[in-house]
């Protein structure tokens, strides 16, 4: 049986302490003049479950609606202008992943690898399928399939009439690797998404067709834990670019048409990565927050003070950089120079990606609360964050 090291909080600290040395605890939250108005829009809740399992269950909106799942097997649909609950279905299993949505569909998947598509617009059970792994990171849903990414290194493509599987691709996977997935994200009618071998790849939607594939960093060191270099991070797609970061790899920009490689920065994250027009913002594993040049990767700040504090992705609204961190609570950094501007609590531990709705970036935490937070007018109309 393959093993997997399940690895949260702490591993590079963790590795890089010896029995002589206490390992470093996460950074104290030092007080800071607030130069940013940040308003709580609405809050609303979905349950959670165990929050030590690191789920992927994040959120995701379409047409007018905030879709959130959680571990109890409930999926709700909030209305993004107001926060009310539009319906709620409970799918009466371990939800560990999604939702994805889009289509007129909602989609999850399971612990024992259900994957359940319900209608946008009523909740109601349009087709429910089994497919033999664990899904850990949303679906993707295209014009032509529901793309589900599950542990076992698959990706499959699966009918939006009845989830009847359409073609399936098979990624090695190491017998290290860090608990999570990259979600796949969707294209047109491409594909592409991250894998625990440190390869990005693109797929046709329709058949499944590796369109091309691309080593991000090959593996390095002597020993198990010292190669594990995942892309758990969901990649982000701008224009003809792909911008992905993995675990004790690279960040990198690649060309979405052929993957080639257009730059590549030392950079290790397991959460993720936010893009504007102008700059690539990464959560590092050891909780900095990096910045970059987007067409170059030229490093434009860090920000050092919320280290080892189990950074989620980041996500830019307005003039800000938001991040969450293991007790909730929301930095806001300033675009421009990664200074901190303001900081607001959006529940309990977040480790999935907020998501950048009509003004409003939505949290949800790892006990399934939901929270969208605004920043005034002139803020947001100064940048338009581009990708989350």
């Amino acid at each position: 049986m393959r093993n997997r090291l399940w690895l949260i909080l702490g591993l590079v600290a963790l590795g890089a302490c010896s029995k002589e040395k206490d390992i470093e605890p996460p950074a104290e939250l030092v007080d800071f003049k607030t130069t940013l108005e940040v308003d709580r829009a609405w809050a609303s809740s979905v349950g959670g479950g165990d929050p030590v399992m690191r789920l992927g269950l994040g959120v995701s909106s379409d047409d007018g609606r905030v879709f959130a799942a959680g571990y109890g097997g409930e999926v709700v649909a909030i209305d993004l202008a107001s926060g009310r609950n539009l319906w709620r279905t409970k799918t009466k299993v371990a939800l560990s992943g999604g939702p994805g949505a889009g289509g007129g569909l909602v989609v999850v998947g399971s612990n024992d690898g259900d994957v359940i598509a319900l209608g946008a617009d009523n909740g109601a059970e349009r087709w429910r399928v089994r497919v033999g792994g664990e899904v850990l990171a949303a679906p993707a849903i295209s014009a032509k399939s529901v793309i589900v990414r599950t542990v076992d290194g698959r990706l499959r493509g699966l009918s939006l009439e009845d989830g009847k599987e359409l073609w399936v691709d098979e990624q090695a996977v190491p017998r290290l690797s860090l608990r999570g997935n990259a979600a796949p994200v969707v294209a047109g009618d491409v594909a592409i998404c991250g894998f625990d071998n440190g390869k990005v790849a693109a797929f046709g939607t329709a058949d499944g067709e590796v369109l091309w594939e691309a080593a991000v960093a090959p593996p390095r060191g002597r020993t198990e834990l010292e190669r594990l270099n995942d892309i758990d991070a969901t990649v982000r797609i701008s224009g003809d670019d792909v911008f992905v970061v993995g675990f004790q790899g690279r960040a990198a920009r690649l060309a979405i048409d052929s993957g080639q490689l257009w730059w590549s920065r030392e950079l290790s994250s397991h959460r993720g990565l936010a893009i504007d027009d102008d700059a690539v913002y990464v959560s590092t594993a050891d909780g900095e927050v990096v910045a970059m040049q987007r067409r170059t990767g030229v490093e434009l700040w860090r920000q050092k003070a919320l280290r080892l504090r189990g950074l989620a992705a980041p996500a830019v609204l307005g003039d800000a950089v938001a991040v969450a961190d293991f007790e909730g609570y929301v930095h806001w950094l300033d675009r421009t120079t990664g200074e901190m501007r303001a900081r607001t609590r959006a529940g309990d531990r977040i480790s999935n990606p907020p998501l950048n709705a009509d003004g409003k970036l939505i949290f949800i935490d790892d006990n399934g609360r939901v929270t969208a937070f605004t920043v005034p007018a002139a803020a947001t109309e100064a940048a338009v964050a581009a990708g989350n």
